[in-house]
């Protein structure tokens, strides 16, 4: 199981295939997207991996935040979620991820905050049918009609289907295919329309109900931390070193 990634809609095009047919497609940003921690079995119970995307002001980050993202060397985050992944797929902290994480053609599940629309209707929120146009009915032609039996139970049940706000609550669409990916410019671009609104932040995870293709990279596609890099580097650079000498001697 890999990790997902964090991306902001950035708003809706479409892309030309080579027989001319056009495909609609959501643009979706990699806003400098991040690893900024780690849960282990040993410590946490469990393992997962905590990313985060996007810059936030210092006066707009907790005083506990910007201890962790000090202790991650990363700069503050807007947006921070965890994905849940086996042992073998653990990314190391800072590592920065990129656009190609998932492939061309895959297909994905894709979660996100949907547009709030305000106080709405049952027809509206809920697809009823309204009342009958004529014949009796007057003025509430568009409402949801009656909503319980009579002295027993004597009351509405909770959770009965009602107007109210609607909207503004967390959604998964599944089974979205990645059209094209832009490692250069960080966009991944996705077939059809995903949850939010534009400026909205997604996750972006390998779908649940189809199996991962051939060529996805694991643990994942990303840019290591500079740092970790050099370190890596400089190790072989040693042990040449040392055999050089030892060979010498």
């Amino acid at each position: 199981m890999r990790s997902g990634v964090i991306a902001q809609k950035l708003g809706m095009t479409r892309i030309f295939t080579e027989d001319g047919t056009h495909v609609p497609v959501t643009v979706l940003g990699l806003q400098n997207c991040q690893v900024v921690g780690q849960r282990t079995e040993e410590k946490d119970g469990y393992t997962a991996l905590q990313l985060g995307a996007g810059a936030a002001k210092v006066k707009n980050v907790s005083k506990a935040e910007r201890g962790q993202f000090a202790v991650a060397k990363v700069e503050p985050k807007r947006f921070v979620a965890e994905f849940r992944v086996s042992a073998d797929n653990l990314i190391e902290v800072g590592a920065s991820m990129l656009a190609d994480h998932f492939v061309d053609g895959q297909i994905v599940d894709v979660t996100g905050t949907s547009i709030g629309k305000g106080f709405a209707g049952a027809m509206k929120r809920h697809n009823f049918g309204g009342l009958r146009a004529s014949h009796g009915v007057s003025i509430s032609h568009r409402s949801h009609g009656s909503t319980g039996n009579s002295q027993d139970p004597g009351k509405v049940f909770k959770g009965k289907k009602m107007a109210g706000h609607m909207g503004d609550v967390r959604v998964t669409t599944q089974n979205l295919e990645v059209v094209k990916t832009d490692v250069e410019r960080g966009l991944i671009m996705i077939k059809g329309s995903v949850p939010g609104a534009k400026g909205g932040w997604v996750m972006i995870r390998d779908a649940v109900k189809k199996a991962a293709p051939e060529g996805v990279q694991t643990p994942g596609s990303f840019k290591a931390p500079e740092g970790a890099a050099a370190a890596k580097q400089a190790e072989p650079a040693a042990a040449e070193e040392a055999v050089t000498e030892g060979g010498q001697e």
